[in-house]
């Protein structure tokens, strides 16, 4: 083990892997009541088959076509590992399992009892474990649903933080297995220190990429056991990271960081849209910024929706630290498909969280930031927890759809009365998208047919949609964006691109399209920095 005779800094490229489970934690494993539906017809799921058929998953792998599916990207010689993780899950989770069979049960009785008649002789007969955490109600149209106390539950036994770890491990490149179907095992490359994400441990080894820091502190900060200080001791170094040089111009600088990740700095205020950061400092064939290049203090993160692409808590919960104010969008449905963001993210150690709700403005001296609805991308189940949002600065105006479908233009005509017109659009256009039941699946109280299934996409707006804005808004600059293109993304994204398809294909016209009206337009990939004047 090296003898560190300084204080010691955390390598560049050492990963902080959050874990629930053993799998790669995204906000549908945090709250408990998706969590529990995850854990069910997600985990065990996946595990049973693969215990049943390695081979196949090891083949399905393999497929391009099958990337993104329920299948393991692990060898079959780790089956009795998996064996042993699913037993593991079965015996320490059985709260949450019996809460998913609950949730079930419930959704039974509500399709067999409530048929427009009161509500309230079905209470006692609402599962015995869910009782006091649900609220029964009918629609409009006399349709019965149910919605959860979500705060109650963070409090009673479904929640356990005991379940939570971190995964602390050295990489080279962006190859890693799809992250929702392919458990983290154990390996002699990477230490699980289990620990609830809400500690501020967590923070003190996420400093020490920029502040060094005592070796012994750290590792006793974390509860390092005897048998993996040695490993422990390789993630640290005595050499300090280049020095950060803040953006002190007089201009609006924008800073792409791949994917929706999007930094805005001016006089002094800086703004990190949807967190999706490759920072782990190895070299790429594809230039990039990374964390190094994000400021000492972030003032503002915009958070657009509830998906694991557009909340990872990989780059947000070393991030935690350095942010002083985080924006989520508002929802306080208690429905089982659309978690309080606000309340997961305290939950999990994020102190100054904000809701924002349709039309709200935030003001910050010549700064604004404002909640636009966001519509589409969700299989049209009816969730709030999405907004886009319109960042003016003096009275220069960014406007961040991220991957909203422009489904119903008419909406955008009555926003642009109230905001006017834009300077600049960044609109997702992965306009295909994943059938509902690749996210949502394991929420569903029955499946749906493949068709119907088919239909209910997870897309965003394609050329046309994306023109209608243009038509609205008249920007002078137009950017493609959120296109998962990046291959430190795949992992959590799933999508390979190639010409021939059709969100590229669509994108490629839009951007055509806006160019032959004056527009400058790109689809953006990698890294790009733009500085703006300000109006």
């Amino acid at each position: 083990m090296p003898n560190y005779k300084r204080e010691v800094y955390l390598k560049p490229n050492v990963v902080i892997e959050p874990l629930i489970d053993k799998w790669y934690a995204w906000s549908h494993l945090i709250s408990p009541c998706t969590a529990a539906m995850n854990i069910v017809e997600r985990h065990i799921k996946i595990m049973e088959s693969f215990i049943l058929a390695p081979n196949v998953h090891e083949q399905a792998v393999k497929n391009p076509k099958m990337l993104g599916g329920p299948f393991m990207d692990l060898p079959p010689d780790r089956t009795g590992i998996v064996n042993d993780l699913l037993k593991t899950t079965l015996e320490s989770r059985k709260s949450l399992i019996e809460l998913a069979n609950g949730i079930r049960e419930l959704n039974r009785l509500l399709l067999g009892e409530a048929s427009g008649f009161g509500l309230e002789n079905l209470y006692e007969r609402i599962p015995s474990l869910l009782r006091g955490y649900v609220e029964l109600f009918y629609d409009l149209n006399g349709n019965p649903g149910f919605r959860f106390f979500e705060a109650l539950l963070y409090e009673s036994a479904f929640y356990d933080e005991s379940t939570q770890s971190i995964a602390l491990w050295l990489t080279n490149n962006d190859r890693r297995p799809f992250c929702l179907s392919t458990p983290r095992l154990a390996d002699s490359q990477a230490i699980d220190i289990p620990i609830p994400f809400n500690r501020d441990s967590i923070d003190s080894l996420a400093r020490m990429k920029r502040k060094a820091k005592d070796f012994e502190t750290i590792k006793q900060e974390l509860n390092i056991p005897p048998e993996a200080q040695e490993l422990f001791a390789t993630f640290f170094t005595e050499e300090a990271p280049g020095a950060y040089l803040p953006y002190n111009g007089n201009k609006i600088r924008m800073r792409y960081f791949g994917h929706a990740c999007i930094l805005i700095e001016t006089d002094g205020i800086s703004i990190l849209i949807d967190p999706l950061i490759s920072y782990y400092g190895y070299h790429s064939t594809v230039e990039h910024f990374s964390d190094y290049h994000l400021p000492e203090e972030i003032d503002y993160v915009l958070i657009t929706h509830n998906h694991q692409d557009h909340i990872l808590l990989e780059t947000l919960l070393p991030l935690r630290h350095r942010i002083k104010k985080m924006i989520v969008p508002a929802s306080h449905t208690g429905k089982l498909e659309d978690p309080d963001l606000k309340r997961m993210f305290k939950k999990i150690g994020f102190q100054n969280v904000t809701a924002i709700e349709e039309m709200d403005v935030i003001k910050f001296d010549d700064l604004t930031i404002t909640g636009i609805p966001f519509t589409g991308e969700h299989s049209d189940l009816n969730i709030l927890s999405k907004s886009c949002y319109l960042v003016s600065i003096n009275s220069f105006k960014l406007l961040f759809f991220a991957d909203s479908r422009i489904v119903e233009p008419e909406l955008y005509h009555n926003i642009q009365k109230i905001t006017g017109d834009v300077d600049v659009i960044f609109l997702g256009m992965e306009c295909d998208g994943a059938p509902l039941s690749w996210l949502y699946g394991p929420l569903m109280p029955s499946r749906l047919s493949r068709d119907k299934d088919s239909s209910r996409r997870l897309s965003g707006s394609d050329c046309s949609r994306g023109l209608a804005l243009v038509d609205i808004f008249h920007p002078k600059e137009a950017y493609v964006y959120a296109m998962g293109q990046e291959p430190w993304v795949e992992f959590i994204s799933s999508i390979k691109y190639t010409d021939d398809s059709n969100p590229i294909i669509q994108s490629d016209m839009f951007i055509s399209k806006c160019k032959e009206m004056g527009i400058k337009a790109e689809r953006l990939f990698g890294e790009k920095e733009i500085l703006y004047a300000k109006s």
